[in-house]
């Protein structure tokens, strides 16, 4: 039922119907948009299926229908809780069908019902009511008669200020003398919302009625005065308008008779007409009207002149109010996140959070997030699922290798060639305020005589200050509190202090083996085929063929090699088809080398693992993910010399200077003499000499490897370790800890050793590797060291 208009008429225009028996059951309409008042005639259009039968079952009947206010009128099946209890028992005086099935239904309200009791809902409502009768006042006292006459008087002045002041409608109301009909005429004429009319319905004393209409009316007669006086002022002002644009037009035919300054009055015309037209603050409206007046004093084939055309024309494209709206549909932004993205739970559910406190608060400021992992793991493609999922639009900003500061906040407009920085250029590009906006490579900023690209960017990137970012080109405050900022690093040691204070940060490790099988099957051998030109029956994958190219021709955390893997196998068959091949063509671990060549790596878990003293293997990280690390010490006759082999750094020299402290400080463990360390060399060594190698986690494995050729007792097999030793043997927290399970994974092992302050960190890990893998957390090295050679912790006493 949709509400078209309603007509409220006097006393003396309606049927009497108080003495008219009222059921206690009748059928109910649910109307929407509208509150019927006592003595309205009220046409109304009928078209849902429970309406109409609801009317076809009154005009049946004694013609009696209940009707019933929506809450929310945006409802089309309302159920009993979405509508008010208190409504209108009304009388159906006439009804027309439509050609398109609808009614079109003329009801006369007859008294005024409360709802006891839904005794039937399909397939329309009967309702059990409760007729509610007023208590006409006999006598009015002189406070009535006073609230009464200002009611007549305000309503006067609503309907002169509107220009509908009738007389006839006038006449009607001086005429009613019954407090509570003069309220119920004059609330349903005012432009009341529904609760408000609601409000007024449900108030039954006639006196309480009348003093409730008068309130509203006062804030009503306020509000349209200041309507009447916004009306005025507008005409006014197009009154002045309408004699400068006559003037203007007087100039331009006079130039034009002069044969001077047509096209350049076109011009600022034009631009005018922009300036108006586009939404943007009060300050740049003013400043972008200053510089057309100047530009018009100007000679048009001056330079300055050029460049204030090209300012005015950066006013007119920032887009200063124009925003995009948001998609606040949870369920519906996950679909599309897991759609792009397989696992980055993390991520995932930060970006839901975001939504959710928009959902609730749409003036929240953006988040400024930082994605920190190594290459290939799916930073910037996260960005552009993000930007999808919320509805907005996507700007990606390069900032590898940036050094100057200009990039970010413009050129001043005293040089020749001046232009804004990227930022504002990225908000012109995307031609809306709130982006999400993703800035590659933060860790890779430089600087030099310049300025230094990163401090600009702590204004750029504080919710507290980018509200009113100033550009040195505009020089006028830019609102960035509604763009999404993301930033993407490999590291974030290297990102400087202040501002990575200023960012969120969310590190993606690399993928299990299984991840990256999943993630080739859903997204990277789909676009492959797609972007080759050829067709999923073309080409078959064995069930163990992907595997044996992620660890056999690919040794990465990301995904880029494997996806290049993949496209060359794509390629070939490309070929093949091209040249008539009918397919499918299989993929199996045995044609492999036909497409792809012999294997690029063998995995650390198929190489022969020496079980020697002195061997024990170690994890670090890397950029790329994690790492496995072999320390390899040896010890021969000599005179106490340390020699230190595989390009280490300056904090892995200093891991095997402590851990050699700790082993001699355990003569009596060890079994040695005190003149041991005199008279023999130890020599350290890393393999793989040719790569540099540093970092504070190894400590650990250093001192279990010279403990190990000390002793020439082997550790345990499928051990590593990790973690930083002191000279007191106790064992520090590292970092990364996900990274180097991954890589443990990838080597084979199944055991590994711990700081016991990471142990928290586990959570972190997926549940299929420490379903498979044993972790052991360590406070101390005679943990490490029983646990090492015996596979067990060592008792305390």
């Amino acid at each position: 039922m949709d509400f078209n208009d309603s007509l409220s008429i006097g006393m003396d225009d309606f049927t009497d119907h108080e003495d008219m028996v009222i059921p206690n059951e009748l059928p109910m309409m649910a109307v929407r948009d509208v509150v019927v008042f006592n003595y309205m005639i009220i046409p109304l259009f009928v078209g849902r299926p429970s309406s109409v039968d609801a009317v076809n079952a009154a005009m049946e009947g004694d013609k009696l229908i209940m009707l019933l206010t929506q809450r929310d009128a945006t409802r089309d099946d309302p159920h009993p809780d979405d509508l008010y209890r208190v409504g209108m028992v009304c009388m159906v005086m006439r009804t027309l069908k439509l050609p398109d099935g609808r009614l079109k239904v003329l009801v006369q309200a007859v008294s005024k019902a409360k709802v006891k009791k839904y005794s039937q809902i399909e397939p329309f409502c009967l309702v059990k009511i409760k007729p509610i009768a007023e208590n006409p006042i006999e006598t009015l006292d002189v406070a009535t008669e006073a609230l009464m006459r200002a009611v007549r008087e305000q309503t006067e002045k609503i309907m002169s200020l509107r220009g509908i002041l009738s007389a006839d409608l006038m006449m009607i109301i001086n005429n009613i003398e019954d407090p509570g009909r003069l309220a119920d005429l004059v609330g349903s004429n005012l432009r009341l919302k529904i609760p408000e009319s609601q409000a007024i319905l449900e108030e039954f004393d006639p006196g309480k009625r009348l003093q409730l209409v008068k309130d509203l009316l006062k804030k009503e007669l306020e509000v349209s005065t200041v309507q009447a006086k916004i009306q005025s002022d507008a005409k006014e002002e197009m009154s002045k308008s309408q004699r400068e644009y006559y003037l203007r037009e007087q100039l331009h035919a006079l130039q034009k008779e002069l044969g001077d300054g047509d096209e350049r009055g076109q011009e600022i015309d034009e631009l005018l007409h922009k300036i108006k037209k586009t939404k943007m603050p009060k300050p740049v409206r003013k400043e972008a009207k200053k510089q057309v007046n100047r530009m018009e004093m100007m000679h048009p084939d001056s330079s300055e002149a050029t460049i204030i055309r090209t300012y005015i024309d950066w006013i007119l494209d920032v887009p200063w109010k124009k925003s995009t709206k948001d998609s606040l549909d949870l369920i519906a932004a996950k679909e599309v996140l897991d759609e792009d993205h397989y696992g980055l739970e993390k991520i995932k559910e930060r970006i839901l959070e975001y939504l959710a406190v928009r959902k609730l608060n749409p003036d929240t400021k953006g988040p400024i997030l930082c994605f920190v992992g190594p290459p290939g793991v799916g930073k910037t493609s996260l960005g552009r699922s993000i930007a999808r999922a919320m509805g907005r639009k996507f700007h990606r900003l390069s900032l590898g290798g940036m050094r100057d500061e200009a990039e970010i906040r413009g050129h001043r407009r005293t040089y020749i060639g001046a232009m804004p920085g990227r930022i504002i250029q990225g908000l012109k590009t995307v031609d809306t305020n709130n982006p999400v906006f993703m800035m590659d490579e933060v860790d890779k900023i430089g600087s030099d005589y310049r300025g230094d690209p990163s401090s600009a960017l702590l204004e750029v990137l504080d919710p507290e200050q980018n509200f009113e970012f100033t550009d040195h080109y505009m020089n006028m405050p830019v609102d960035l509190s509604k763009v999404m900022f993301i930033t993407t690093a490999n590291r974030s040691d290297t990102i400087p202090g202040p501002l990575l204070d200023r960012m969120e940060i969310i590190t993606l490790s690399g993928y299990t083996l299984e991840e990256k099988v999943v993630i080739a099957q859903k997204y990277l051998l789909p676009r492959q085929i797609r972007e080759n030109g050829i067709k999923p029956r073309h080409l078959r994958f064995a069930g163990d063929a992907l595997e044996y190219i992620i660890s056999h021709y690919t040794h990465e955390a990301g995904l880029r090699n494997l996806e290049r893997e993949i496209g060359k196998i794509c390629r070939k068959v490309a070929r093949k088809i091209a040249e008539k091949g009918k397919g499918p063509y299989s993929i199996s671990r045995n044609t492999l080398l036909r497409y792809l060549g012999p294997p690029k790596t063998i995995p650390e878990s198929e190489l022969e693992q020496l079980h020697q003293p002195g061997l024990v293997t170690g994890l670090a990280w890397t950029e790329v993910g994690g790492e496995i690390l072999t320390i390899e010490v040896n010890i021969m006759p000599g005179k106490g010399k340390m020699i230190l082999t595989g390009q280490l750094g300056d904090v892995m020299k200093e891991s095997v200077q402590a851990a050699l402290t700790y082993c001699r400080s355990r003569c009596g463990d060890l079994d040695i003499t005190e003149d041991y360390f005199d008279k023999h060399d130890i020599h350290v060594h890393v393999p793989a000499g040719a790569i540099p190698k540093d970092g504070p986690s190894a400590g650990i494995t250093m001192a279990t490897a010279i403990y190990s050729a000390i002793t020439q007792k082997k550790v345990i097999k499928k051990l590593a370790m990790t973690g930083e030793v002191t000279l007191r043997g106790r064992v520090l927290p590292i970092g990364g800890l996900k990274e180097k399970a991954l890589a443990a994974v990838r080597a084979g092992l199944t055991k590994v050793i711990i700081p016991d302050q990471n142990e928290k960190d586990l959570v972190e890990i997926p549940p299929e590797i420490r379903k498979t893998m044993t972790f052991y957390p360590v406070k101390d090295m005679d943990e490490v060291v029983a646990i090492a050679f015996n596979g067990k912790k060592k008792d305390k006493e």
